[in-house]
């Protein structure tokens, strides 16, 4: 899938950026603020290529990083990475299910050919299965659950995270779910896992500190690709009655917890959990 550029002004440096999915405007030139300047570092991401993923890969770029944009599927991939070098910075697109520890060794390995560092890593690939029944629930389900969610970004952290730790810093954030502490039914596996994640940040901070900076972000309801799976009509009514914000939150909206964490803006953050839920 290519990616249509328009250069819109180069007087107010205006570019659009469509692939076809969507459109989204960005504003080149214009993230000045040290806090959030990402010139030159390299951000790996997992689930990297659609939804919540696919708008912090862009969103870094357009601040000056360098972006690894890793999921299953390569065309996915491919696509955000022309997305990214229409941008100005580099892409690397790199296919990996995050449940095989030799597609992670294989993705690290070739991230690290290609740009020689990782500063920032967002463990954002998940894996949320529908299922009527708990004993619906397959072992082979059960597994793939954990796997991506909880084996998965624990090996990544692992190989960043030692890394980093050489060469003298680098932030891990973990994309975790609202779910993690409040289960709800028919979503136990992912519940678990999820909650699996946040303890392993915690634990992570501690074993990368004080070089390396490990932090959650406790997403609620996203209206991404997920979310086409759902009861829309039911989940509004509930968001009336249950959310602050009463509606369920856009990919973007992510994007400023993970800027945050991943920056000089929180030097001082670590082991802690972001709630970005809309008022759950």
């Amino acid at each position: 899938m290519r990616c249509a550029i328009e250069q819109r002004s180069k007087e107010n440096n205006v570019v659009k950026v469509d692939n076809c999915r969507s459109a989204i405007i960005y504003y080149v030139g214009t993230m000045t603020d040290p806090l959030f300047d990402f010139t030159d570092k390299t951000v790996l991401i997992t689930g990297g290529s659609r939804g919540m993923g696919r708008a912090m890969a862009l969103a870094f770029a357009e601040r000056g990083a360098n972006i690894v944009v890793a999921s299953r599927k390569i065309e996915a991939c491919q696509a955000v990475a022309l997305e990214v070098e229409a941008l100005g910075r580099q892409a690397l697109p790199v296919a990996c299910h995050v449940a095989k520890w030799d597609d992670i060794g294989r993705l690290v390995d070739e991230s690290y050919e290609r740009f020689g560092k990782i500063d920032v890593l967002i463990n954002n690939a998940g894996m949320s299965p529908l299922y009527k029944n708990v004993s619906d629930v397959t072992e082979e389900l059960f597994d793939k659950v954990v796997g991506v969610n909880l084996k998965g970004p624990y090996r990544l952290m692992a190989l960043v995270g030692e890394r980093m730790v050489e060469d003298g810093g680098g932030s891990i954030i973990n994309v975790s779910s609202t779910a993690s502490e409040q289960p709800t039914p028919h979503a136990e596996p992912y519940a678990a896992s999820k909650a699996g994640l946040n303890s392993l940040t915690r634990s992570f901070a501690h074993a990368f500190g004080p070089t390396v900076r490990v932090n959650t972000i406790i997403p609620g309801p996203f209206l991404t690709d997920i979310s086409k799976a759902w009861d829309l009509e039911a989940f509004e009514k509930i968001a009336k009655e249950r959310y602050a914000l009463e509606r369920g939150g856009e990919a973007h909206e992510i994007v400023g917890a993970a800027l945050y964490l991943a920056g000089p803006a929180s030097t001082f953050t670590t082991a802690a959990e972001i709630r970005v839920d809309g008022g759950t």
